[in-house]
């Protein structure tokens, strides 16, 4: 096996062994893992659009809500299981990117507040409408199920889960950088205009791309609902679902695969444990200090920079 194949294989084993091991009785610290690893999977989805399809989204928050809105009332009024649920909240957020395809024949600016406003419609309508508990929210949402023994609900179940998905749309996501639907997103991200000349029709492509990424935002936005068992709209479609992912993609490097992941893991964690310490009231001005100074200092993000380091390093006598 290659060298950075073992060391791949060797990370999944820990991250799957080795945490639960060492922080299963820490229930605190779980938490803030499991919270912090869903805002990477909404920034990893938001980079995808980015990066592959040249979409700057402020309205993944919209696919955040619905994805959680769908799976909590198809498990509470029809009692369908909690899996298969999460999976119909992701297609409910596609469908929802299925109402917003017109809005990408608009570019730049243009589109990223028309796809915001499409969230601030949702949360709207979701908080006029009856039948998904209005501005009061639902309760009593199922939580994750316990199947062959093992209790996806505890912190320890939901961490598991949650980096399987992780895990599984960052494969996804590789699959379609490497293949050839991939390289006509790049060619079409290069200059959009060339590749209409040849005959690609760059509409249809970045299409997929905001349908795959609503997807996978509506997928995670269904597991944090059953993980805390609670959902209102003010939460569902809270602008904090895209300004967090949209920060952590752009500080751990929105161009690479795991960048965004690490980005969210790393900005989380020192903005839970650090800066809230420091300052327990506005202490998202200190998180946003840290991505203007990656920003200078690094704009390409953290994981290029840790790259770039490394390969100094292996270069120097």
């Amino acid at each position: 096996m290659k060298r950075p194949t073992i060391l791949g294989v060797t990370l999944v084993v820990a991250l799957y062994v080795a945490v639960p091991l060492v922080f299963a009785s820490k229930p605190f610290v779980m938490s803030l893992l499991v919270a912090a690893m869903t805002v990477a999977g909404v920034a990893l989805a938001w980079a995808m659009a980015g990066n592959l399809g040249g979409l700057v989204s402020f309205g993944h928050s919209a696919f955040v809500g619905i994805g959680g809105y769908a799976s909590a009332l198809l498990t509470i009024k029809w009692g369908l299981p909690v899996f298969p649920a999460m999976l119909m909240g992701g297609l409910a957020a596609l469908i929802a990117a299925l109402i917003m395809l017109p809005m990408l024949r608009l570019r730049g600016p243009y589109f990223a507040l028309s796809i915001l406003a499409y969230a601030n419609i949702f949360r709207v309508v979701v908080s006029e409408v009856e039948f998904t508990g209005g501005a009061g929210g639902l309760t009593g949402i199922p939580r994750l199920p316990t199947l062959w023994g093992f209790d996806f609900s505890s912190k320890t179940g939901s961490y598991v889960l949650i980096l399987t998905l992780l895990l599984l749309f960052m494969w996804i996501y590789a699959l379609i950088r490497g293949s050839h639907f991939g390289l006509a997103l790049k060619a079409m991200h290069e200059s959009e205009d060339a590749t209409r000349v040849v005959g690609v029709n760059s509409v249809q492509l970045k299409a997929v791309i905001l349908l795959l990424s609503a997807f996978m935002t509506g997928v995670f936005g269904a597991f944090n609902t059953h993980y805390i068992s609670f959902l209102d709209p003010d939460y569902a479609f809270d602008s904090a679902w895209i300004v967090l992912p949209v920060i952590a993609a752009i500080f751990g490097g929105y161009r690479t695969l795991t960048g965004p992941v690490i980005g969210a893991l790393v900005m989380y964690m020192v903005d839970q444990l650090i800066f809230k310490a420091l300052m327990p009231s506005g202490h998202q001005i200190l998180l946003g200090g840290l991505l203007v100074f990656m920003i200078l200092f690094s704009p390409t993000g953290l994981v290029p920079l840790v790259l770039r380091k490394g390969k100094v390093h292996r270069a120097a006598p």
